[in-house]
């Protein structure tokens, strides 16, 4: 085992000695004094990827790895130092990890590799351009279509998965109200579908004509007065026709429905 200079930092020599004597004989002295060495410096890194996110120690595993994984593979011969060539090691375990282990849901890989891209584009973009660049300047920088980056940008939002413990809302008294306290509550949205279904199995009693007026009317939010030019006709005529539509409808409805469903 080789000892440190007087300083107590290791030369170059010496780091490769260590490296050469874990390489051929898997000597747990010499990885452990490593792991010891370049901690600081791995852990400088995971603090950097880690940064604001909740898997710090998971992060600092997988740099972990990469030591172990650059004291194995580093070759002395090609005359670079250990650090040049453990760093982006490191990182790229770390990047790895990042985009295959933390989404929230489950995205393509080709998303994976190029959302966390776009940001750093739109920076350089930015200070190039003096503003915030297109859509299709950004897409061309990175050489995808508008499509694809549309779609990365989107599934980027499930990069994370909000918890339902999550405050989202805080009443006037200081009482807060989490996604976990609104699932599961009544959604009028199915009634109204259910209504919808229901008035379109109906609607065979109308004339064509008087299905227009309630299509542009009701539907589509037109005036009588805008349903009326668009179909040729004048107003008064929009409103006698939707009036007897709906009085058709009633009556129908009657047979089939409570009457809490008309009103």
């Amino acid at each position: 085992m080789t000892q440190p200079s007087q300083t107590g930092r290791r030369t170059k020599e010496e780091i490769d000695a260590l490296i050469l004597a874990f390489q051929q004989d898997e000597d747990p002295e010499a990885q452990n004094v490593l792991v010891e060495h370049y901690n600081a410096l791995v852990a400088s890194l995971a603090r950097k990827y880690s940064k604001g996110k909740n898997f710090h120690e998971d992060i600092m595993q997988v740099a972990m790895i990469g030591l172990l994984s650059a004291i194995r593979r580093y070759d002395p011969a090609l005359g670079r130092s250990f650090e040049s060539f453990l760093i982006p090691t490191v990182i790229g375990e770390i990047k790895r990890f990042l985009r295959d282990k933390t989404w929230g849901v489950h995205v393509p890989r080709r998303i994976k590799e190029t959302w966390p891209k776009i940001k750093t584009v739109v920076d350089e973009l930015t200070n190039q351009y003096q503003r915030s660049p297109k859509i299709h300047e950004i897409a061309e920088y990175m050489e995808i279509s508008e499509e694809e980056l549309l779609e990365a940008m989107e599934m980027g939002k499930s990069y994370q998965t909000a918890s339902v413990d999550q405050t989202i809302e805080t009443g006037s008294e200081g009482s807060t109200v989490t996604t976990l306290d609104i699932v599961g509550t009544h959604d009028e949205g199915y009634e109204r579908v259910d209504q919808k279904l229901l008035l379109e199995s109906v609607l065979h009693v109308l004339s064509d004509r008087e299905r227009e007026v309630i299509h542009y009317t009701f539907v589509e939010n037109k005036s009588q007065k805008e349903t009326g030019e668009y179909l040729g006709i004048s107003q008064m005529h929009v409103s006698r026709l939707q009036k007897k539509a709906l009085e058709k409808l009633r009556k129908t409805l009657r047979g089939q429905t409570p009457d809490a469903l008309m009103r």
